[in-house]
């Protein structure tokens, strides 16, 4: 039936579609794609890994360049300056990041600071916003007393507020001060206060007169002011100072050409054995010092260090030690769990029972006692090392023996050991390259592990990563010193290497996340 069918087909019926060419494979159209460029294909589609890589080069690059723009270093440390505000030049008077607070007190403190800024012109009260008068009832032998107290509210410049200091200044030294006053005509030199008349004999910016003790309605140590309301000067007028510079206004000496002929003169130095006691305008002898105005842009700690060099270095310091701890981790890991992986047997079982009885033995024992006994030979950074490699790798050569028990028996690795592939180029060539992307992957997201774990150990005192001069701190140790000033209202310390920490945590974990897409070879080629 079917061969009748077939004969009925008339010959015409048959002919070529094709006649005039060649079949033959299309030529493909598209280029070849890598593994590699297939991988930042799928890393791109990720914005929150984008943004991760961009927040991590930013912190690489601040890390970097931020100590060498800046004109301090982690060794400057000056107390006078100890947890002055953020300030940044070009903002002065905003009341934003030109370190100023809003800051309330009583009225002798009050007073004090007003009182830097008519002697010097350096005004430490910037702003008065108004005053508040608070009524307090006590009884003192029977009898009711009503104290009236006065609060101020005003923003004070955290810089100027330091106000005066006593100096002890050598001959040389005390008379080429004089010679910067006279060729720039900048008043760095203030005289002696009358030790008598003064509220604190310690204290450099009593220049006026003051209470010495409650009474008539005043507090102790509030200004005494004369009938136009202005402040009394208490100026010492006797003795030799071997002064010949620039007189503030009011002394009796000055523009007269021969000072010594005026009895009642102001007193500008007391001689002492080493040279010559002189108060002094702190914030315009900084600048005789060092040239330039201080500014800290993200304020100063307690001991007076510029934190925007201070976390740059914590930065570097961080980054440097977990992408260097990561590196070694990943090597040992991915040589051990490969051998453990692609032999198994008794080679993994003897291998595994090793590394479970190190990963048993706690990290924070283990530091404890590098630091103890290991720091002392190789250094705290030393042992700190020591610590995270003795069971860091573990993890990595758990993956890695995962990922080998994975694809070892695939048919492209049997296809390759039949036609007589070594071992050596069975791990290398067919096996390692699928396991890359979750290596890299726990890698990137070693390194943040790392860094929480340096910042809390030094956080705690438990390992010391501070030495000023040489230039070495951490961002555990920047929190530590930071956390003493929150009492006292002074949060910058804390914040700023708080909020680097943050950045660090959350852009490598996302980084981390985008990786693990990326080189994951299940995906590749797959548009999504």
């Amino acid at each position: 039936m079917e061969e009748k069918n077939i004969r009925a087909i008339p010959p015409e019926k048959f002919r070529f579609v094709q006649e005039d060419r060649v079949l033959g494979d299309k030529k493909l159209e598209t280029k070849p794609v890598g593994f590699m460029r297939d991988a930042w294909r799928r890393f791109a589609k990720n914005k929150s890994s984008i943004v991760g890589m961009v927040i991590i080069v930013f912190l690489v690059l601040f890390s970097l360049i931020a100590p060498l723009v800046s004109r301090y270093e982690v060794s400057d440390i000056d107390g006078q300056y100890a947890d002055v505000f953020p300030k940044v030049a070009t903002w002065a008077g905003g009341g934003i990041w030109d370190g100023t607070r809003k800051y309330e007190n009583g009225t002798a403190p009050y007073q004090r600071y007003l009182a830097m800024g008519v002697e010097s012109g350096r005004d430490a009260v910037t702003k008065t916003y108004g005053s508040v008068q608070n009524e307090t009832v006590s009884i003192v032998n029977g009898v009711e007393k009503t104290v009236v107290t006065t609060t101020y509210t005003y923003r004070q410049d955290t810089y100027n507020a330091v106000g005066y200091i006593f100096l002890d200044l050598t001959k040389e030294e005390y008379m080429a001060l004089q010679e910067y006053q006279n060729e720039t005509g900048i008043q760095v030199i203030y005289p002696h206060q009358d030790n008598k008349q003064m509220f604190s004999s310690l204290d450099a910016n009593y220049w006026y007169k003051t209470y010495s003790k409650s009474s008539d309605g005043h507090s102790k140590g509030e200004a005494v002011l004369d009938d136009d309301g202005n402040f009394i000067p208490i100026y010492k007028t006797s003795g030799t100072d071997n002064y010949t510079s620039l007189r503030i206004d009011g002394d009796p000496a000055k523009g007269v050409e021969d000072p010594s002929t005026v009895t009642n003169r102001y007193r500008y130095a007391v001689k002492n054995q080493s040279g010559y006691n002189v108060r002094v305008c702190y914030y315009d002898y900084y600048v005789y010092q060092h040239g330039f105005e201080p500014c800290y842009i993200f304020g100063a700690n307690s001991q007076g260090q510029d934190l925007f060099v201070c976390i740059a270095s914590g930065t570097r310091f961080s980054l440097i030690l977990a992408m260097g701890i990561a590196l070694i981790n990943l090597v040992l890991g991915a040589i051990y769990g490969a051998i453990e992986g692609y032999y198994g047997g008794a080679v993994d079982l003897l291998m595994e029972r090793f590394s479970d009885i190190l990963s048993g033995v706690p990290f924070m024992v283990v530091t404890v006692l590098f630091q103890l006994h290991l720091a002392e030979k190789v250094g705290a950074i030393g042992a700190l090392i020591f610590a995270f490699i003795l069971t860091g790798w573990i993890g990595t050569a758990s993956t890695v023996r995962m990922q080998f028990y994975r694809f070892k028996n695939r048919e492209y690795v049997l296809a390759a050991r039949t036609l007589g592939a070594r071992d050596r180029r069975l791990i290398m060539k067919h096996i390692f390259p699928n396991a890359v992307g979750t290596i890299i992957t726990g890698a990137a997201l070693f390194i943040p592990s790392v860094i929480f774990s340096e910042t809390s150990l030094s956080y705690l005192g438990i390992i010391s990563l501070d030495d000023a001069r040489s230039g070495l701190t951490s961002l555990g140790t920047l929190l530590a010193k930071g956390q003493a000033e929150m009492g006292s209202g002074f949060f910058h310390p804390i914040i700023f290497p708080s909020i680097v920490i943050s950045l660090l945590m959350i852009s490598f974990n996302l980084f981390g996340n985008g990786l693990r897409d990326a080189f994951n070879p299940s995906l590749r080629g797959v548009e999504e």
